[in-house]
């Protein structure tokens, strides 16, 4: 793979985990406040562990691709 090309798929991954942190911390605020209302939080807290896995499959693309980029 190109130089250029690595770069252009790290900042589309750099964006996707920026992303993926933003909704994980929205989900993570679901659970507490499900759990502040004594509300059923299984449903919510699987999605939880679900978007987990995501975020580390994405933070183990950018680190391959890093190692890509190292002389």
């Amino acid at each position: 793979m190109y130089t250029t090309a690595i770069d252009d798929e790290l900042r589309r991954i750099e964006r996707d985990v920026v992303e993926g942190e933003r909704r994980l911390a929205e989900q993570e605020a679901l659970v507490i406040e499900l759990k502040r209302q004594n509300q059923e939080t299984a449903k919510a807290e699987a999605e939880l562990e679900r978007m987990r896995g995501e975020q580390r499959r994405r933070d183990q693309d950018r680190q391959r691709l890093l190692s890509r980029l190292q002389p």
